[in-house]
């Protein structure tokens, strides 16, 4: 068995960038037709769901209440429901001055929400989509998900081409998907994009080093689609967006966070939560896995770092 512990601290406008909105959020000083564009784009985003059980009243934006946020990176492709690659909690606190990020290693072994069944934690999606994954990473944490924001992977091959191809930093030369990936700065276009962000089982880091290569795009992405050069582009950018995002995030509510918030990115600290791996026999696929274990005490020692920044103690 191995273990695994990560936690550092990264330049607030690169952390941010993971969201993805504030490529939308950047467009709201270039004129009359960019804000229609954004306001039909965020329409095709929302996606209205049940709000969570663990709050007796809804949080409010105006009044700078903490809240958290639920990012996933689907992985859905043509026949397939899909399962959620990346999972990571925010919790934003205005008050503190500050962003704590957990990430839940996709494999984690858990109870899925409402379904009886103990698996990996990136098969909530497919047993139910987000309100699945949703109630299964608030049972996992304890804590309440105000919001989410749902990636769709397949979606940076049409965002990095209309962006015209993005630069990245590459930890590890590779190749993956018929592509040779050199170490160092490299170009992408969408497709290399897609297969950059998707490779795993080469990585001696695993899961946790395909997590880091997407963000790396992501970050990329928000770089250059806030850069003056694109901004020809933002049609093009606004509906691949559109298409591939869905949230409950109304677009009032981004305005808000976006003008409010900020002073929540003085301090931004991610933690990748400890465990260990090990084989376990899975019965809805009838053979052994590998899984991700997170100990009680770790999962607990979370918790209450979350509930303090949520003030929900």
């Amino acid at each position: 068995m191995k273990k695994r512990r990560r936690k550092r601290k990264k330049n607030w406008k690169r952390i941010i960038g993971v969201l993805m909105l504030l490529v939308i959020m950047a467009g709201c000083t270039y004129g009359v037709s960019v804000y229609q564009s954004m306001t039909g784009a965020v329409d095709n985003m929302y996606e209205e769901t049940e709000k969570t059980d663990m709050r007796e009243e809804e949080i409010s934006l105006e009044e700078l209440e903490p809240f958290s946020v639920l990012l996933l990176g689907v992985d859905e492709r043509q026949g397939d429901t899909g399962r959620s690659d990346s999972i990571m909690v925010l919790a934003v606190n205005p008050e503190n001055e500050s962003i704590e990020i957990v990430s839940i290693p996709r494999d984690t072994r858990t109870e899925i929400a409402g379904k009886g069944i103990t698996t990996k934690m990136n098969h909530a999606y497919a047993y139910g989509g987000v309100e699945t994954a949703t109630d299964t990473v608030e049972q996992f944490l304890d804590i309440p998900i105000d919001y989410f924001v749902q990636i769709n992977m397949e979606s940076f091959k049409g965002i990095v081409d209309a962006l015209g191809g993005v630069t990245v930093m590459n930890y590890e030369e590779f190749t993956h998907g018929g592509t040779h990936f050199a170490e160092g700065e490299i170009e992408l276009n969408g497709k290399e994009a897609l297969a950059f962000s998707r490779m795993r089982y080469e990585d001696v880091r695993g899961d946790f080093g395909r997590q880091t290569r997407q963000r790396e795009v992501l970050e990329a992405i928000i770089e250059k689609g806030a850069s003056f050069s694109t901004l020809t582009k933002y049609q093009d950018i606004l509906d691949t967006l559109g298409e591939n995002i869905k949230t409950n995030l109304t677009f009032d509510q981004m305005l808000d966070i976006q003008k409010k918030y900020r002073s929540a990115a003085q301090s931004i600290e991610q933690i990748e939560m400890e465990s260990t791996s090990e084989k376990i026999y899975d019965e809805g696929y009838g053979k052994e896995l590998y899984f991700e274990i997170i100990s009680d005490e770790e999962r607990l020692k979370v918790q209450q770092h979350l509930k303090e920044q949520l003030e929900l103690n």
